[in-house]
């Protein structure tokens, strides 16, 4: 799950806007543009009285270089900054601040920030429904496979078109020995995303434990093709190299304890 979304509203024309929103919206495109440059310039932001947004800047830029834990403590200094001035985008802060946590490794610190983005109550309910999926994942990462399934149930529930919702509830029930329920979700992912490499390659390790080879074969084979040169291509590929023993088993890799892609804070 990471490409962390902008916040603000594209519709509203330049001329409408702040001073201070100008300089925002610019360091934020400079940020995806020129990372190293959106650095500096969140730093002389935030000296301009920037406050909580040039910190989401500096948070957006090191997530450009993947600097997770950079970016995590950016984004939470962002958070504090708008909580103290009352600012309801301080849940939105924490949510990015707990998806860079997760995207570090960092399990517990993820949870932390997730678990105040949610309790927050002021995120939209797709918002809260890809924190409610981030934080699945970092409880999955720390074993609390119930509590992951609870919050699963609930973002999915929220957000029913992300085939991530899918893929992680399916894979959470694959290791949770629940077959029809991972049968049932990875439909739905195939559905949603057929052309995502981490789709196939879990559709292929719960039909390989459904005992459907063809099904497995088909879609380790298509996993590897959609993601050359990848960490899934390698696990389809050995997967595939199953066939060759005499049994075929899913490959203990999980989406569900992966980072997410950058998608989001």
């Amino acid at each position: 799950m990471i490409l962390l979304p902008l916040m603000f509203q594209v519709g509203s024309t330049p001329s409408a806007l702040s001073p201070n929103e100008q300089r925002y919206r610019a360091c934020i495109a400079l940020a995806t543009s020129d990372p190293k440059a959106a650095e500096a310039e969140a730093d002389q932001f935030r000296s301009a009285g920037g406050g909580a947004r040039a910190h989401q800047c500096q948070g957006m830029a090191y997530a450009q270089e993947a600097r997770w834990g950079d970016a995590a403590t950016a984004f939470e200094a962002a958070a504090r900054d708008a909580d103290t001035a009352h600012d309801p985008e301080a849940a939105r802060y924490w949510a990015q601040a707990g998806n860079a946590w997760l995207a570090a490794g960092d399990a517990v610190k993820a949870q932390t920030a997730l678990t105040t983005a949610i309790t927050a109550g002021t995120l939209d309910n797709f918002g809260r429904g890809e924190a409610l999926l981030d934080r699945a994942r970092a409880q999955v990462a720390a074993g609390r496979l119930a509590s992951a399934r609870g919050d699963i149930d609930a973002g999915q529930e929220a957000t029913p078109k992300d085939p991530l919702a899918w893929l992680l509830s399916a894979t959470l029930a694959r290791r949770m020995n629940d077959l029809s329920r991972a049968q049932t979700d990875i439909a739905e992912a195939l559905k949603l995303s057929s052309d995502d490499a981490s789709v196939q390659l879990e559709a292929g390790n719960i039909a390989a434990l459904s005992g459907d080879a063809d099904g497995a074969r088909t879609a380790w084979q298509a996993a590897a093709k959609l993601a050359p040169g990848t960490a899934i291509a390698d696990n389809a590929r050995a997967a595939l190299a199953q066939f060759d023993a005499p049994a075929v088993a899913a490959p203990t890799t999980s989406p569900v304890t992966s980072p997410a892609p950058a998608k989001k804070p």
